[in-house]
């Protein structure tokens, strides 16, 4: 006896369901391009992290370096420390430094800028901008100064997998060593 055209459909994909012979290849199809994602993205998740650690990393020695300087600084300076920074960083993208100079104080409570230069995209800072910075700086004696160094840089993914290009930024602040104060060659570089 034949059995209706609808229970022997029934009855085939059953079977096909219940065979294992093919199943490793169709896995393996499926499977494939989830993997080779998967890595590419763990490639670029860690590059990303790697570039945001070199450039914190060049980041704090630019201020120290800067913090160090017991004479004005110059043009030719921050022309410098710029060419120094794009070294450390390895960054194939053009940088900003920015090197600001930042006093509190303590009867209006608020900071203040001496001066600040900037060698790049981003430009000087101004009076109103370090004002802002109540809730990133340190709490400092009157009249203390410290300088504030900036460093933007672009960072371009290899591949596209969720994490685009982005800029870091990394904002780092120290105190004088040599000098009460690190200063500009003249005024041109005053806050306004």
């Amino acid at each position: 006896m034949r059995l209706p055209v609808l229970t022997r459909a029934r009855h085939a994909f059953t079977d096909f369901f219940r065979r294992e012979d093919g199943n490793i290849a169709l896995e393996a199809v499926i499977i494939t391009p989830i993997l080779f994602w998967a890595y590419m993205a763990l490639f670029v998740i860690f590059d990303a992290y790697r570039q945001h650690s070199i450039n914190q990393k060049a980041a704090y020695t630019i201020g120290d370096m800067v913090s160090r300087e017991d004479r004005a600084l110059t043009g030719a300076y921050m022309t410098g420390t710029r060419s120094l920074f794009d070294s450390l960083a390895r960054s194939a993208t053009p940088s900003t430094v920015r090197i600001t100079s930042v006093w509190y104080d303590a009867a209006n409570n608020r900071y203040v800028c001496d001066w600040s230069e900037s060698i790049g995209t981003v430009g000087d800072a101004t009076l109103a901008q370090v004002e802002n910075w109540n809730t990133i700086l340190p709490i400092m004696p009157n009249f203390e100064r410290i300088t504030v160094v900036e460093t933007w840089t672009r960072y371009v993914a290899p591949f596209n997998v969720g994490i685009g290009d982005h800029d870091i930024h990394n904002f780092i602040f120290t105190r004088p060593r040599r000098a009460p104060a690190i200063t500009w060659e003249d005024n041109s570089a005053a806050c306004t």
